[in-house]
């Protein structure tokens, strides 16, 4: 391979590991084919984590008070219960 600015069709068949670590490095990669560039390789960006909701939060400022029983021991309450 070259630089690894570029990278030919044959490279990416047969080479594609060196490839895709240099995209996992964040740089782009020039596709040619017959000398000629035919596409360019963008690395992916990274993708924000979704942020989790603080339940418990919310149910403080909604009831003011703190909770006296967790959902824990409403389930292992209602369980006794059955059996």
């Amino acid at each position: 391979m070259y630089h690894m600015a570029k990278a030919s069709v044959r490279d990416l068949r047969y080479q594609f590991r060196k490839v895709e670590d240099l995209l996992n490095q964040g740089e782009e990669i020039q596709i040619t084919k017959r000398k000629r560039v035919i596409a360019t390789l963008v690395p992916e960006r990274v993708k924000k984590k979704p942020e989790i909701p603080d339940y418990i939060g919310r149910l403080k400022r909604i009831y003011k008070k703190p909770l006296q029983v967790t959902g824990a021991e409403l389930i292992s309450k209602d369980r006794e219960n059955r059996f």
